[in-house]
């Protein structure tokens, strides 16, 4: 619509335009000739300008009018297939007057331009044809450029999201909002205490652990062997923690002990390089542990570790920072990582899986109520575990090597470890 009120040639002659073809309804002539045209339904529309004089020419308001399905193109005679361009004519010529305007082409006639236009004499002299298209009416003000037909259609798809956005849709009923019940909101708290309990027996064993060597000698073995020492003491160290995690998850210990060092044997490195996430410093890149031992990639290569092996973690516990996830949380998945069925020589899978419902409907719920706008949380929290899976497996053998083999573990500890073997 044009300012006014004015419906422009422009808006029914595009290029991109329908065909306006019908088989019922008066013909152009015929209403031409019976429809009333009052002085108020005049505009005057400056794309839609008599070719000839380049005065602007009266239409009247409205669509354009019906076709029989009959009629010719007013430059070649062939079937018309609407009004383009101010012109009744077929897609042939519609597309050459377009193509013409917009390369701002210059063609030559053989005969001095005094060709007689028809369906075979289009192909053969293109100035005479774009005479006859000037002639018949066709205005170059009417013809869009690419652009202008790329913002008309970004408009159309505005309109209709916003059409569809605004369309009235009745209202379901409100849904209460999720809560925690008792049993679980008691169980996260044990989880999140039962963590914080491990980690401070970490802490307190802290002056047992091989100092780091200040030392910045890589050549030498006895600096290096003392790295390797220091990290071998922290895993062991983490590794303990994880297990006296899970002896006090409720049912852990009702399972036989094979399936508990089954259980065991495969989540511990997914649960090291989890707790390793939650330690993770982005603002210097950097993983603490036991609250004031940071190390950086560099350290861990000191130590004997491969960048191969490093950078995945780093990447890892990147990416789990961005979750920004609580203590609960990451107690919660910590539970659920334990009581997995699927691990290899688990015998009472059903068991296990029964131990593991719980902390999956309480993640659940706690996450509903924790980020109700954020659907996907909790699947996404999900394939952070199966990330895990990926992860542990490409790299067990480096975990398994920060060991002390001459070191006293205790027999659960032993067993996980691989150590006699």
């Amino acid at each position: 619509m044009k300012p006014g009120g004015l419906l422009s040639l422009t808006d029914l002659t595009q290029p991109d335009d329908f065909p306006v073809a019908s088989h019922n309804g008066p013909s152009l002539a015929d209403m031409s000739s019976t429809l009333p045209v009052e002085p108020s339904d005049i505009k005057l529309d400056p794309c839609a300008g008599d070719a000839s004089d380049g005065q602007p020419v009266k239409r009247k308001k409205g669509p354009a009018p019906k076709m029989l399905g009959n009629e010719v193109c007013s430059v070649c005679g062939d079937k018309a297939s609407g009004f383009h361009y101010n012109v009744l004519s077929c897609e042939g010529c519609k597309g050459f007057f377009r193509r013409s305007v917009i390369k701002s082409a210059q063609y030559s006639c053989k005969n001095n331009g005094r060709c007689e236009m028809d369906m075979y004499m289009r192909r053969k002299c293109q100035q005479c044809r774009l005479r006859k298209c000037r002639e018949a009416g066709m205005l170059e003000q009417c013809v869009l450029s690419e652009e202008q037909i790329r913002l008309k259609k970004l408009k159309k798809q505005q309109e209709e999201e916003t059409a569809r956005t605004s369309t009235v849709v009745t209202p379901t009923p409100l849904q209460e909002a999720p809560t925690l019940d008792p049993q679980q909101q008691e169980m996260i708290e044990k989880l999140v205490a039962m963590q914080k309990q491990c980690n401070k027996r970490s802490f307190l064993d802290r002056p047992k652990v091989t100092p780091w060597p200040q030392s910045q000698d890589l050549q030498n073995r006895e600096v290096r062997q003392q790295r390797f020492a220091h990290f071998t003491e922290l895993a062991i160290m983490s590794v303990q923690e994880i297990v006296d995690f899970a002896k006090q998850l409720p049912g852990f210990l009702e399972l036989t002990r094979e399936d508990q060092i089954a259980l065991l044997k495969t989540s511990t490195i997914e649960i090291m390089l989890l707790e390793t996430s939650r330690r993770y410093n982005p603002a210097i890149d950097s993983i603490t542990f036991l609250k004031d031992f940071s190390y950086n990639k560099d350290d861990f290569a000191k130590a004997g570790l491969q960048f191969e092996f490093i950078n995945p973690i780093f990447e890892f516990s990147k990416g789990m920072n961005d979750l920004h996830l609580d203590e609960a949380e990451y107690a919660l998945l910590i539970a659920i990582n334990i009581f997995s069925a699927d691990r290899p020589n688990v015998q009472d899978h059903d068991l296990v899986e029964r131990l593991q419902q719980p902390y999956v409907d309480a993640l659940r719920s706690y996450i509903m109520i924790k980020r109700p706008n954020d659907h996907l949380m909790f699947p996404r929290m999900l394939m952070k575990l199966v990330s895990l899976r990926t992860l542990s497996s490409v790299h067990s053998e480096q975990v398994f090597a920060l060991r002390l083999q001459d070191k006293k573990l205790p027999p659960l500890l032993s067993e996980i470890w691989d150590v006699n073997e």
